[in-house]
């Protein structure tokens, strides 16, 4: 389960780097009128939020 909860949380921590990556893409962008669908700025938070409870479970697993 420890290991489990590393790997949530490092596969999070990607998500969240590569969805800050697309939104920084979107925010720079040549052509105004084509916007795209996906919400990256939503993806970037959730998956941040996902990072730190995994780390957190994690850690506190540790200790147990």
């Amino acid at each position: 389960m420890q290991v489990s909860m590393l790997s949530v949380s490092i596969g999070a921590a990607i998500l969240c780097a590569v969805s800050e990556w697309a939104n920084w893409r979107r925010n720079n962008r040549r052509d105004v009128d084509k916007v795209g669908f996906m919400p990256w700025r939503g993806i970037a938070l959730a998956s941040a939020c996902v990072t730190i409870f995994a780390l957190a479970f994690w850690v506190h697993q540790g200790r147990a």
